[in-house]
C-alpha cells in the first residue's frame, strides 16, 4: 500500500482493508470485486488481485495459517522494502 504514497495517506485506507478483512480467511472468502472495491483510492491493483489470490491460496493449501518460516520470510520482505524506501 505504501509504494509512492505516504503513511499519512494511506493509514485511514489500511485500517478500513483491515476493519473489512481481518483475517486470510476473510479475505479469501471476499470475492474479487469486493476487494478492489476496498483497495479503491491507493491504485496499483494488480497488488489488490495479488493479495486476494494469495489469501485463497494460503486457506486452500494451508487452512488460512501461515507457517511460522514464511511469516519471517514476509517480516523479512517487509523490513527489506521499508528499509529501501526509507533510503531512497
Amino acid at each position: 500500500m505504501l509504494q509512492q504514497t505516504r503513511v499519512e495517506t494511506v493509514v485511514p485506507y489500511y485500517e478500513r482493508f483491515l476493519a473489512r478483512f481481518p483475517t486470510v480467511q476473510a479475505l479469501a472468502e471476499a470475492s474479487l470485486e469486493e476487494v478492489l472495491k476496498a483497495w479503491e483510492g491507493l491504485g496499483y491493483y494488480a497488488r489488490a488481485r495479488h493479495l486476494h489470490a494469495a489469501a485463497r491460496q494460503v486457506v486452500a493449501a494451508h487452512g488460512g495459517q501461515l507457517s511460522a518460516a514464511l511469516r519471517v520470510a514476509l517480516m523479512s520482505t517487509a523490513s527489506t522494502t521499508a528499509a529501501a524506501s526509507r533510503s531512497g
